[in-house]
């Protein structure tokens, strides 16, 4: 198999700019090779990215930007991630899911539960730290989803692959 596909939202520009610089300030630099992201899938086959491509400028030219909203932070064990409420990212997500069924890995098979991951890898006691930290101030923001990403993914950094605009 070649190169893996990832996808992910476009972000509006504040909100990525606001929830990337938490990412680079708590997130292991030497971990920290792509910006922050909410995926919808980890892996799709790399063969398929013509029909993939395809499915996404169709659905997503019916699609219009929508509202997304951050609001609580998530203790995991070795890190802290931003929740994200958004039910027509949820909607999105169970589309392309029932279209792509046959190619889903058994990651991306499991309950959809968008997050930014701001902190990962890091042993608990300072993750528990960060989360306490945050979590007693945290403010619950909005943003927008703006469209979709699709990557390549090549055991490091992600090249992106296309950009695929919601219609305003």
């Amino acid at each position: 198999m070649g190169t893996s596909l990832i996808l992910t939202l476009k972000l509006d520009q504040a909100t990525f700019e606001r929830v990337n610089t938490l990412r680079q300030r708590y997130f292991p630099p030497e971990r920290n090779v792509v910006p922050a992201h909410v995926i919808l899938f980890h892996q799709l086959p790399g063969e398929q990215e013509p029909a993939i491509s395809d499915r996404l400028k169709t659905l997503c030219a019916q699609i219009k930007h929508f509202p997304f909203s951050l609001p609580s932070l998530q203790f995991f064990g070795n890190g802290v991630a931003i929740n994200v409420n958004a039910p027509e990212l949820m909607q999105l997500h169970k589309t392309l899911a029932a279209t792509w069924d046959e190619w889903l890995i058994p990651q991306d098979r499991q309950g959809y539960r968008p997050h930014i991951t701001i902190q990962n890898k890091v042993d608990s006691k300072t993750a528990r730290q960060l989360y306490e930290e945050l979590e007693a101030q945290w403010q619950s923001t909005t943003g927008w989803g703006e469209g979709l990403l699709l990557w390549y993914y090549q055991k490091g950094p992600w090249e992106l692959a296309r950009e695929f605009c919601f219609s305003q």
